[in-house]
């Protein structure tokens, strides 16, 4: 794996770093957020080691930026910061995974393989499945069991971003930038847009999948995963 490493802790980082580095993986680093920002757009990276506390960027919204930016790069987010709110806010921001400090390299190390399996899965797959939901990526056809439903375009975009994600809460802003980049209307449109959404993938069926996480955004999965 190629790993950018955000971290304003020389010592943590080169720890990090060194791990990585004795196991095969190539690292590259940034002290502060606006330089972890411009590596993540200068440079093709498997996966990032993102501090939730650097100067200049807090790592919140470095994810943000990136996400904003299309980018789908895995990121696993590190902070002192333990709280259910704090690793919310971290989802809400794009992060994928969540890492306290302190933390053991091996688990830093085992998280971002799986983080990397998970992303090159998703780029090979041409069907997504989530559950008895299943998307075609090449004909566009959405079915649930032996049921083919009809989705508008907004739809297909928002569901194609849920079972991609369906790891985690997708944020509202999240969705929002899918649909219309960073200008989204002054409106509340997102929430029809996820009322037809469900209406046409969940409403018919006793197994509900498209959940909403009040005051963060919406995850699709198997109600208790």
């Amino acid at each position: 794996m190629r790993v950018l490493v955000v971290e304003d802790h020389p010592d943590l980082a080169a720890n990090v770093g060194d791990y990585l580095s004795a196991r095969g993986h190539s690292v590259d680093f940034s002290a502060d957020g606006p330089g972890g920002l411009r590596l993540a757009a200068e440079r093709v990276f498997d996966a990032v080691v993102l501090d939730r506390l650097l100067p200049g960027l807090d790592g919140a919204s470095l994810c943000r930026r990136l996400r904003a930016q299309g980018s789908r790069v895995p990121v696993l987010m590190l902070t002192a910061l333990d709280t259910v709110d704090d690793k919310l806010a971290g989802f809400a921001a794009g992060a994928d995974d969540y890492l306290v400090k302190p933390f053991a390299l091996a688990e830093l190390l085992a998280r971002l393989e799986a983080l990397h399996r998970r992303a090159t899965d998703h780029a090979l797959a041409r069907e997504l499945v989530v559950a008895d939901l299943r998307f075609n990526l090449d004909t566009l056809e959405v079915r649930r069991g032996a049921d083919v439903l009809e989705l508008t375009p907004a739809g297909r975009k928002l569901l194609e971003l849920l079972m991609r994600n369906s790891h985690r809460v997708v944020a509202r802003e999240e969705l929002e930038r899918a649909l219309w980049g960073e200008e989204p209307p002054q409106a509340d449109v997102l929430r029809a847009h996820i009322y037809a959404l469900r209406l046409a993938i969940d409403r018919p069926y006793a197994r509900k999948l498209l959940h909403t996480v009040h005051g963060v955004g919406y995850r699709l999965t198997v109600t208790g995963e």
